[in-house]
C-alpha cells in the first residue's frame, strides 16, 4: 500500500495516511479499490503536480491511471499500454527501502516496468520528471507498438 500524507483538521500538519494502528486497521479492512479511492482523495502536492501533466492521454497519447490496484498493492501511476509502473516517493521511502525493493521485484515478476520519482522532483522539476517518464515509454516500446520487457 502506498502510504500518502494528510492533512489533520486541527493542526495542518502533514501526517501519513496508515502511521496510526486504527487507521491500518482501517485500510486492511478495505476492498482494493476503496484504497485506492481513499489514495486518490489523498493525494500528496507532488502527485497532484506529476497528475496534472500526466493526465488525459497528456504523454504522447499514452493514458495514465493515479493510484491503481494491481494485486496487492496500489501504484500510484500506472501506464497499461506500457505496463510502466510511476511511483512517487517521499522521505518515508527510504526508511523503507527493503520492502520497496520486494515490491518492486513482485511488480516486476508481474511483467510491469518500475520506476521512482522524488515528490522534490515532482514540484521542484516537473519537466524533468514528466522528460524522464516519457524516456521509459519511449524506451519500452518496440516499433510494432507492443510492451517490450
Amino acid at each position: 500500500l502506498s502510504l500518502q500524507g494528510e492533512r489533520t483538521p486541527r493542526s495542518g500538519e502533514e501526517r501519513v495516511l496508515g502511521s496510526t494502528a486504527q487507521d491500518k486497521r482501517r485500510i486492511r479492512r478495505m476492498s482494493a479499490t476503496q484504497r485506492a479511492r481513499e489514495l486518490r482523495s489523498r493525494a500528496t502536492d507532488a502527485e497532484q503536480a506529476l497528475w496534472r501533466r500526466l493526465r488525459g492521454k497528456r504523454m504522447s497519447g499514452y493514458r495514465f491511471r493515479r493510484q491503481a490496484p494491481i494485486g496487492p498493492y496500489i501504484v500510484d501511476f500506472l501506464c497499461p499500454s506500457a505496463k510502466l509502473i510511476v511511483e512517487v516517493d517521499g522521505g518515508q521511502h527510504a526508511e523503507n527501502a527493503g520492502a520497496d525493493a520486494r515490491r518492486t521485484r513482485r511488480l516486476e515478476n508481474e511483467g510491469y516496468r518500475v520506476m521512482r520519482v522524488w515528490n522534490t522532483d515532482a514540484l521542484a522539476n516537473p519537466d524533468g520528471a514528466v522528460e524522464a517518464i516519457l524516456l521509459a515509454l519511449r524506451s519500452g516500446v518496440d516499433d510494432s507498438g507492443s510492451p517490450s520487457l
